[in-house]
């Protein structure tokens, strides 16, 4: 007789887009350092509603610190080749990376 086993299983996965703009803002904020950006949070916003998923903000600005470098690292290389310009690799103020 065939075995059947059940395992139900309840999980959200998203994924999110962002701009050059705001992935090089959110990479700086995550450049902070969890401890750090987790202070100032506290002592200015309190604890009530991030202290119960401190464990998941961690793990995101850990994503974000290992994901990001490399593909902005990839898009300011790609701008290097196209327009030959030292000079607006990771800059923000050029019409295409504003928000």
């Amino acid at each position: 007789m065939a075995e059947i086993i059940g395992r139900p299983n309840v999980n959200l996965d998203l994924t999110f887009r962002i701009n050059e703009a705001e992935a090089r803002a959110l990479y700086d904020l995550a450049g902070y350092g969890d401890d750090a950006f987790i202070k100032v949070f506290y002592e200015k916003l309190g604890k009530c509603y991030m202290e119960k998923h401190e464990a998941g903000l961690r793990s995101f600005l850990c994503s974000v610190r290992n994901f990001l470098p490399s593909e902005l690292s990839k898009l300011d290389q790609a701008r290097q080749a196209f327009f030959g310009d030292a000079s607006r690799i990771g800059v923000r103020s050029h019409e295409e990376t504003k928000p």
